[in-house]
This record gives C-alpha cells, sequence and structure tokens, in this order.
C-alpha cells in the first residue's frame, strides 16, 4: 500500500471514530481529565479578579456562567484624581507643603474643637459628630474656600482621614475649585442604588483625603436628601471608618432649600459669614432656619486688619 494510501485510510479510521457517541463513562473520565487539566481545573471557589489582569475566554455555556458571576462579584475600586498643590497654594489654600501661614494658623485654631467634638461621647439620638457642614447665608461668602481649607487641615493629621462631600447640588464648585472635571457623585448614588461608594468616591494624591462629588444634577434633589436613602448613606459613611471626619458642602442657607434638609443629618455645623458685606438680618435669617440644631457656629471670613494690631488673620471662629 503506498503512503498516500495508509494516509487515507488513517483519515476514514479517524472520522469513523467521531462519528460513534461517547458512553457515559468515557465523557465523565473525559470531562474528569479537563477538570484536572492547568488550563481549567482551578476551583471556582478560590478565582480571583486581579485588576487589569487579562481574561481568558470562557469555553462553553458552562464555563460562561461562573465567569459572568466572577465579574459581578469583582471587587470595585475608588477612583484616584491628583490635586494641584502648587496651584492650590498659589490660590492660598493649605496646603502640608505651604510653609506656616497665618491662613494655616487660622485652620488649626477652627478645626480643634470641631475634631473634639467629633468624637466626643454622644446622647441617644445625637447626630454623629464627625458629620461637619459648611454653609452660608448667601452665595459669595467663602464656604466652599472654608470647606477645602477645614479638609486640607484635617488631611494633615496624624489619627484623622477626611471625606470632603460636595453636597451643593444646585451649583457645585468643589471640583471646579480643584481644577477637576465634573464626575458622578452623591446624587447619582441617591438615584442608582445599583452604584457603590467606591464607584464615585476619588482618592487624591493627599494620602488622608478623599473627595465625593456632587454628582448629576437633578429637580429632585431636596427630596433625595431628605430620603431614607441619603440617611442611610450618611450612617454609612459616618461609621465605616472610625477616624473619618466627613465634610459637606453645602448650598446657602437663604437660597434653597437643600441646605435645610441636609442640615437635619449633620452632627456639627458651621455658617461662613462675609465680614463686612453679609448683613446681620441675613446672619439671623440663615440662623433662625438652623434653630433646634445642636453645634451651630460660625467663621467671620474675609476680615480686614484693625488699626493697632500689627497681625491679623482671615478668619475668625466663634
Amino acid at each position: 500500500m503506498s503512503i498516500i494510501e495508509k494516509a487515507a485510510s488513517r483519515i476514514d479510521r479517524q472520522r469513523s471514530a467521531a462519528a460513534i457517541p461517547a458512553s457515559p463513562v468515557e465523557a465523565s473520565a473525559a470531562q474528569a481529565a479537563a477538570a484536572d487539566s492547568p488550563v481549567t481545573g482551578i476551583a471556582h471557589d478560590t478565582l480571583h479578579a486581579v485588576p487589569g489582569a487579562p481574561v481568558a475566554p470562557a469555553i462553553g455555556a458552562a464555563a460562561a456562567a461562573p465567569a459572568a458571576a466572577a465579574e459581578r462579584a469583582a471587587p470595585k475600586f475608588t477612583r484616584r484624581v491628583e490635586l494641584d498643590l502648587a496651584r492650590m497654594r498659589e490660590m492660598g489654600m493649605v496646603t502640608a507643603a505651604g510653609g506656616r501661614t497665618s491662613l494655616l494658623e487660622d485652620f488649626r485654631i477652627i478645626k480643634r474643637p470641631l475634631l473634639q467634638r467629633a468624637f466626643a461621647e454622644r446622647a441617644p439620638g445625637d447626630k454623629p459628630g464627625n458629620l461637619i457642614m459648611l454653609t452660608s447665608s448667601l452665595p459669595g461668602e467663602g464656604k466652599t474656600y472654608s470647606a477645602i481649607n477645614l479638609a486640607m487641615s484635617i488631611a494633615m493629621e496624624l489619627d484623622h482621614t477626611v471625606l470632603l462631600v460636595d453636597a451643593d447640588v444646585a451649583r457645585p464648585s468643589v471640583l471646579r475649585t480643584l481644577g477637576l472635571p465634573a464626575q458622578r457623585g452623591l446624587m447619582d448614588l441617591l438615584v442608582d442604588d445599583k452604584l457603590d461608594m467606591g464607584d464615585v468616591m476619588l482618592r487624591t494624591n493627599v494620602d488622608t483625603l478623599s473627595i465625593l462629588p456632587a454628582g448629576t444634577s437633578t429637580p429632585r434633589a431636596t427630596e433625595l436628601l431628605a430620603s431614607s436613602t441619603m440617611s442611610n448613606l450618611v450612617n454609612e459613611i459616618a461609621n465605616r471608618y472610625p477616624d473619618r471626619i466627613v465634610i459637606f458642602d453645602s448650598p446657602p442657607l437663604l437660597l434653597t432649600s437643600e441646605s435645610h434638609v441636609l442640615a437635619s443629618h449633620m452632627g456639627q455645623i458651621v455658617v461662613v459669614v462675609e465680614a463686612q458685606t453679609t448683613t446681620q438680618h441675613a446672619v439671623k435669617e440663615a440662623l433662625g432656619q438652623l434653630n433646634g440644631l445642636d453645634n451651630v457656629n460660625l467663621i467671620y471670613n474675609k476680615t480686614r486688619d484693625v488699626p493697632g494690631i500689627e497681625e491679623t488673620y482671615d478668619y475668625h471662629y466663634g
């Protein structure tokens, strides 16, 4: 028999063998062999998703289901942004490398009583003291600037971490002030129950500071902030880490209803007052909206030099 005839005969025998159905025993043996192979023989409960690692294509419908389940169960990782600390120093903001400035000293004075009350023993029913809201009577008084500086100052502490929340959902300004683009955030968490904090929270190059943006604007902001979902979220971020301070940059008290609703969740409230600009009537009206709430404090912002005093600070706390 020639070589060509031998090859043709061998091909015919292979085709005939493939056409015969495998017995159950043979099928089980084949599956067992496949399970023991170095490629597919990894138990599903020992699989771990590795961020950035290539995923091998699943073979067959049986492999597709575990792969989909693993994808859904994969851990979510907080995104990271870079704060331009040099730009922040040029803008007159507090930074760790900015040296000993009067502004840094001001916020060292401002933060100390807030930190003391943040972790003081609470009476039953009291709101968590580590939830601190910064607001003002009217726009332009410096509440966002104060919120960022307070967060940066607390981030310099050795025993605390800070989450800065942009809760001015009508006119978000934290990211814009920091030179960062708009991102999903607080409002998206309240609207979409499939989102997790890790999906929207931003870690920064200041290791102890994270940011939660305001997120997508919605006409139902007041109702969302007053919802049980917001209460649960606030309690979660207040209690998840025992060393965390959460600072909320809130809308002005006299312009929106969101600030009053937000204040009901807070353990401490700081009202920023622009010196020689905000009227006493506006301040009294704003404080009137906070009646019944404890731990309301004032920051007197943008003060001018006083004759006879060699050095004055930009902020005063009371």
